[in-house]
């Protein structure tokens, strides 16, 4: 039972909430549509001085629900304009926190995935991919992220997931190729297998075959092959990123090394990429693989050390490998190296 004068005064709450919610929706609204390169420098310090005097979550929902109804739409978005749009959430993930990016990200990819089940027949698959490509391009994510999603648009295979694959490699191929050479040898060799058992179910064989030119032409760096391919506006972008970041460097270490998986499994695993990140589920994926080789590592360890250990009470494996660590290592190097193990 909630007494009237409390309820009252909730009410009055939800009523501020909700207008105060309104008044900074117009605020970033009015923000978003002003978006174009020579004016990104002062909208993206208008946007932190927002988040400086606003709830970060408040404004983590507002700029990703304004920016998805921008950008997600069934025909086909300019370029140029996702990447502003995707620049200017990069420049926020770098200055203003690592959530931002974050929140933002892990929307674009439930999304992704649900259109990619269901059968739209509009361009919001391909949006919602230039959206992730992009905030790869600007280090907001890791490359893991576009490797499993390239594994699974491999693995269904069928004429939608191949144009995804084209659009995406012809994106950040080149990137990928930079970052991880070794995992797109083995993207290409799926795809050429899974084209050779799948060329009797699909009717349009040039498509696949202009896949396969694609991917070969990114192996050998070969940047002609690739029709339409121009790395000019995304490289004059990231100099402008570059000049508008305050941290130093392009921000590789703020890049969030999180896998499809865990994106869509965040009821499950929670938030782990971001700090800070308060859950309240089932504790973590079971650790029998972690257990098995933290012995693994102690098998190593000569009987004297492990004497040592017994004697300073390390009674648990996890406390004896690091007293194993600790005392056989050459120097710090050798020991921060072990550790990480």
């Amino acid at each position: 039972y909630v007494p009237p004068q409390v309820r009252k005064a909730q009410e009055t709450l939800d009523d501020k909430k909700r207008e105060e919610l309104g008044r900074l929706k117009k605020m970033v609204n009015g923000l978003i549509n002003r978006l174009s390169e020579p004016n990104l420098s002062s909208i993206s310090g208008q946007m932190e001085e927002l988040y400086m005097a606003n709830s970060r979550r408040d404004m983590n929902e507002t700029l990703t629900d304004i920016l998805m109804n921008a950008c997600v739409t069934a025909v086909a978005m300019p370029a140029r304009l996702m990447m502003e749009h995707v620049l200017l959430v990069s420049i926020l993930h770098h200055n203003v926190g690592i959530e931002v990016g974050a929140h933002f990200l892990e929307a674009v990819v439930k999304k992704f995935d649900e259109f990619c089940k269901s059968d739209a027949e509009g361009k919001e698959c391909e949006n919602l991919l230039a959206l992730i490509a992009h905030l790869y391009n600007f280090h907001v994510v890791h490359c893991l992220l576009i490797f499993d999603i390239l594994k699974k648009l491999v693995s269904i295979f069928t004429e939608k997931e191949i144009e995804l694959i084209l659009f995406l490699l012809k994106n950040v191929g080149f990137s990928l190729r930079k970052d991880d050479a070794l995992a797109l040898k083995e993207l290409i060799t799926e795809a050429q297998r899974k084209a050779n058992t799948a060329e009797k179910k699909l009717q349009d064989q040039t498509r696949v075959r202009f896949m396969l030119e694609t991917m070969l032409a990114l192996r050998n760096n070969d940047m002609r092959k690739i029709p339409g391919y121009n790395p000019e506006p995304v490289e004059k972008l990231r100099k402008l990123q570059r000049t508008l970041v305050r941290s130093s460097g392009s921000g590789k270490e703020t890049q969030l090394r999180v896998s499809l998986e865990s994106l869509l499994n965040v009821d499950q695993v929670g938030r782990w990429w971001i700090i800070g990140s308060s859950w309240s589920g089932a504790p973590m994926i079971d650790n029998t693989n972690s257990k098995t080789q933290q012995k693994l590592h102690l098998g190593k360890a000569s009987s004297k050390i492990m004497e040592l250990a017994r004697k300073q009470r390390m009674n648990t494996d996890i406390r004896r490998s690091i007293f194993c660590v600790l005392m056989t290592s050459e120097d710090f190097l050798d020991a921060f190296e072990k550790l990480l193990k």
